[in-house]
């Protein structure tokens, strides 16, 4: 919840894009660019930066790193001006502040500020990021970059923060275990799983339609990749589902169909967690030890380190 001293500090409208930090830059880079079919629009040594179908200048950055984590969660905002805006409610707040309000170092450019979670995420709101004309194609491809799940050590303390920080709303929880939070009409942005410690768990790609989904799942088994877990649906959310593991072994996931947020009529509800809602299709049994093993990743130290450079 919020108050009236300290409202959210902007008004978040889609996640833009996702950084990974990979210990397999090359390989990783072959892969969202070959059987994941994204597109690299910008790249240098030690990053690549590829693009979906859509109108963002990209959805995912891979940044080379001796160990895989996040690099950060970026978040689109209306204007520049928010942005300045929020940097204000950040400082009132004491969340630290890595950089900006100011020109982005991004590639695609843009006006931006970036702060740090309780838990050392390192989270971006991002204005006038650059548009692209959307790719038209007959090849089953991602539109953009859907959600990601994190990792967290105090999921009350996470979605805490995340609601009363940037406004997100919970839609759903699985029991105490996971919580989905929503900027937009998308059931869910970000999700929270409480683990052990820190870490990404999963970063879900959308399809523009089941049979695309379905379809970019039988590229990659052409390409000799099969599926982690699914495909199947999920009960929260509604979403398809099918999860890889990228050459590093972070877990990638193909969805589609999320489930829409009326915010006038939506009732939050705790789900049961059972294989029949863990996957209302049947057709993937629960998630196995292999599967709970490259979810779970490794610690992620975050981005605290960012605060002495400032």
């Amino acid at each position: 919840m919020t108050t009236a001293q300290h409202p959210p500090v902007a008004q978040l409208r889609k996640l833009r894009f996702v950084e990974l930090r990979t210990s397999e830059l090359a390989d990783s880079t072959e892969f969202y660019s070959g059987a994941w079919g994204l597109e690299v629009v910008e790249k240098e040594k030690d990053t690549s930066w590829l693009r979906g179908t859509g109108s963002e200048h990209h959805i995912l950055q891979l940044t080379d790193a001796d160990k895989n984590g996040l690099g950060r969660i970026s978040f689109a905002v209306g204007t520049p001006r928010e942005v300045d805006e929020a940097a204000r409610r950040l400082e009132a707040r004491n969340i630290p502040i890595i950089s900006g309000p100011g020109p982005s170092e991004n590639a695609g450019e843009g006006y931006s500020v970036s702060f740090i979670d309780p838990e050392g995420r390192r989270i971006e709101l991002l204005a006038d990021f650059w548009a692209v004309p959307e790719r038209h194609t007959a090849d089953a491809i991602p539109k953009g970059v859907t959600h990601v799940v994190l990792n967290t050590a105090d999921i009350d303390t996470a979605v805490a923060f995340y609601c009363d920080v940037l406004g997100m709303r919970v839609s759903d929880w699985s029991e105490h275990q996971m919580a989905f939070l929503r900027c937009n009409s998308d059931h869910h942005s970000i999700a929270f799983n409480q683990a052990q410690w820190a870490s990404v768990n999963h970063v879900a790609y959308e399809m523009p339609s089941v049979n695309d989904f379905m379809r970019g799942i039988g590229r990659l088994k052409q390409s000799g990749v099969t599926p982690l877990w699914g495909p199947g649906r999920h009960g929260p959310g509604d979403n398809t589902f099918s999860y890889f593991g990228d050459p590093a072994g972070l877990v990638c996931e193909f969805t589609s169909e999320i489930a829409q947020v009326d915010e006038d009529q939506w009732l939050c509800r705790v789900w049961r967690r059972v294989p029949e809602l863990s996957d209302t299709w049947g057709t993937a049994g629960p998630p196995s030890k292999d599967v709970r093993s490259h979810m779970a990743g490794i610690p992620d130290e975050g981005s605290f380190h960012l605060l002495d450079n400032r």
